[in-house]
């Protein structure tokens, strides 16, 4: 799997203050029942609740450096609307502290073993897609730092790069390809080339030749690659063969 991030643990940390913050202005005061579109079977209290139970969880992962899965089973904590802002920044802070004091220590991770902070960085991430879901559903602008946006798209990249993806995700096989590129080119920094092998989704950070290439802001491509913005919605610019494109996002739904 390759691995490209250029946050630090501190960075990870930083950001998980950040965009915890962000997301819970966003939901404070909103409707509990209110539906959110991009998780058509979720109401915004179940969004809150998902980011916050996954904080709790996979902080205790962290902190008891677990081994297996089964050492610590998921939450389902419920929480108040009056008390989402303070129940979900204290989550992420401990997550965040967590991650910062254990960040070289192994532990149990869906891929095999990892260094403990694979979490922070995974939900981090992870947070980053439900930010944008709570500001689509409630009519928000969405914005977030393009360091922060740029290592979602790579970290999405690495779940879904080589053999074993398909091995978790049977539907990512049809990832597979005869050496067909995709380019995300960010109007500044690097860009993400995906080339559709044989053997599964490789991917360097770069430029270069592609059958189709996406352009435009790097949070803009996140919000497409993450299928929060559909292709005819956003303002990102597509060239050359679209429904390779299209069926790239038909089938990287999660």
């Amino acid at each position: 799997m390759t691995t490209v991030t250029t946050l630090s643990a501190d960075r990870i940390a930083e950001g998980l203050r950040e965009e915890t913050g962000a997301f819970a202005g966003i939901v404070a005061g909103a409707d509990p029942a209110g539906r959110v579109p991009t998780c058509p079977e979720w109401t915004v209290k179940d969004l809150v609740e998902h980011v916050g139970n996954a904080f709790r969880w996979t902080a205790g992962l962290v902190e008891s450096r677990a081994a297996t899965p089964e050492s610590l089973a998921p939450l389902t904590e419920e929480v108040a609307p009056a008390d989402w802002a303070a129940w979900l920044k204290e989550g992420a802070e401990r997550l965040a502290d967590a991650g910062l004091r254990e960040a070289g220590t192994e532990v149990w991770t869906f891929l095999g073993p990892r260094p403990a902070v694979f979490w922070p960085r995974r939900i981090l991430h992870d947070l980053v897609v439900h930010h944008a879901d709570a500001a689509l559903a409630l009519g928000v602008p969405y914005t977030v730092a393009p360091d922060i946006a740029a290592d979602t798209i790579s970290e999405g990249l690495e779940l879904l790069e080589g053999p074993e993806a398909a091995a978790r995700k049977p539907e990512l096989g049809e990832l597979r390809g005869d050496g067909e590129r995709l380019l995300l080119r960010p109007d500044a920094g690097d860009g993400w080339l995906i080339t559709r092998t044989p053997r599964g989704v490789a991917w360097t950070r770069g430029d270069g030749e592609a059958d189709v290439v996406l352009e435009g802001t790097v949070a803009e491509l996140l919000l497409v690659f993450s299928r929060r913005r559909p292709l005819d919605g956003s303002p990102a610019r597509v060239t050359g063969d679209r429904a390779l494109l299209e069926h790239w996002l038909a089938h990287t739904a999660f």
